[in-house]
């Protein structure tokens, strides 16, 4: 934990505690938990696809304490303070889409894993996730209150897809945002990961050390102006879409679909779905090959290949997938991000949009000679600190008593 959580932050986080709650030198329990980046696999996660993601340097940290009731009362650097009782952890209506929801659900998938009663504690939090960047800021606070709640209350830590999955159920069912496992795996497991979701029980996951300033390019992803949570809806359309084409052909997601299948009845549903969803299907088998072959460029290192292979990754997404821009009018700050950063880089490196789409952020490869000029081009284009470098972080969510 040490090593994650830097003395100055540690400090920082005593502060806001002291400030919320008074002093106290009562034990503590500190947690952390990183940001993530999707490096392929646009939407394939909900359909029982491929995914490689990373842990980001940016991340979420707390100091909690334990109390004798069950009142909760968390201190959120930014954000106003609030409190909630676990008597009951049930979902609530008033609380969907706030973090409120977030602590009862995570409260609720810890005590049906362990057997444990919710107990009650103190947390001041600070975050430098960008919020609405779609670098996951929510799953890292789901995952930091999971491990957090497990160290509070004498739990044994769960396995990071064990933990993943609590914090995916948390967001479907509490928060109200129908995600896949992809974001939460990611920050739990750490470190650069291909994921496979065909077995939604029991995901498949391989980790790679690597840092792509080896191989001479830098991971930006560059903010386009639009918070992506806004979208929200347009979000859940497209596994609304393909499940539903899914179900039409007698399955629940797309990797149980056979392709000769679709083919064969493509006609059929384009008439009965329109184009959109079916473009969006084609899109997942094409973006799911795509993670296949990116990891293997990865894994030799092979640079040149992964970059043209991310390349069209974002080709599929703006074309097939559709979620680059919600309303194809005036506004699309998505497209404009895509449009630009290709002009400026030339052919050079890559850019993709990035996670869920419609806003948040667009990812590009840069190369490093180019980072200075590229982020400066970009920020005067988009506004100051757009534009930001990032590094593959190797740790995932954690907590441990100081």
């Amino acid at each position: 934990m040490s090593s994650v959580i830097v003395p100055t932050t540690l400090a920082h986080l005593e502060q806001l505690f002291s400030a919320a709650f008074g002093p106290s030198d009562a034990p503590a329990v500190a947690a952390y938990a990183p940001g993530r980046s999707e490096i392929a696999g646009n939407h394939t996660d909900h359909e029982g696809g491929r995914v490689i993601a990373c842990a980001l340097d940016v991340a979420a940290h707390a100091v909690a304490r334990p109390r004798t009731d069950t009142l909760v009362r968390v201190a959120s650097e930014g954000y106003p303070a609030f409190e909630l009782d676990l008597v009951s952890t049930d979902a609530r209506e008033d609380e969907r889409g706030t973090t409120a929801s977030l602590v009862r659900g995570m409260a609720h998938e810890i005590a049906a894993a362990t057997g444990i009663r919710p107990r009650g504690f103190d947390l001041a939090m600070c975050c430098d996730i960008p919020s609405g960047g779609g670098l996951s800021s929510s799953a890292a606070v789901e995952a930091l209150l999971g491990r957090t709640m497990e160290a509070l209350w004498g739990a044994q830590a769960a396995e990071p897809v064990a933990l993943a999955q609590m914090c995916q159920h948390t967001e479907n069912a509490y928060y109200g945002k129908p995600c896949g496992l992809m974001d939460q795996a990611a920050v739990c497991l750490g470190g650069l990961a291909l994921m496979d979701f065909a077995n939604a029980r029991e995901p498949d996951t391989k980790k790679l050390d690597l840092a792509f300033e080896d191989f001479g390019y830098a991971l930006v992803l560059v903010k386009v102006g639009a918070d992506h949570a806004a979208s929200t809806a347009d979000y859940a359309a497209i596994p609304g879409e393909m499940q539903a084409i899914a179900v039409r052909l007698g399955h629940e997601r797309l990797c149980e679909v056979s392709r000769a299948d679709f083919d064969a009845a493509l006609p059929a549903l384009r008439r009965e779905f329109g184009d959109r969803a079916v473009l969006r299907c084609i899109h997942y088998w094409h973006e799911d090959k795509l993670v296949e072959r990116r990891w293997r460029a990865l894994n030799i290192g092979d640079v040149a290949a992964f970059l043209e292979l991310t390349r069209e990754s974002g080709a599929s997404s703006a074309m097939y997938l559709q979620n680059v821009a919600a309303d194809l009018g005036h506004e699309q700050p998505a497209m404009f991000a895509l449009g630009a950063a290709e002009h400026l880089l030339e052919g050079d490196g890559a850019v993709r949009i990035h996670g869920g789409g419609f806003g948040g952020t667009i990812q590009a490869f840069v190369p490093l000679e180019q980072l200075d000029a590229f982020c400066a081009q970009m920020d005067a284009w988009l506004g100051e600190r757009s534009c930001r470098r990032y590094v593959v972080r190797g740790e995932g969510a954690s907590a441990a008593w100081l």
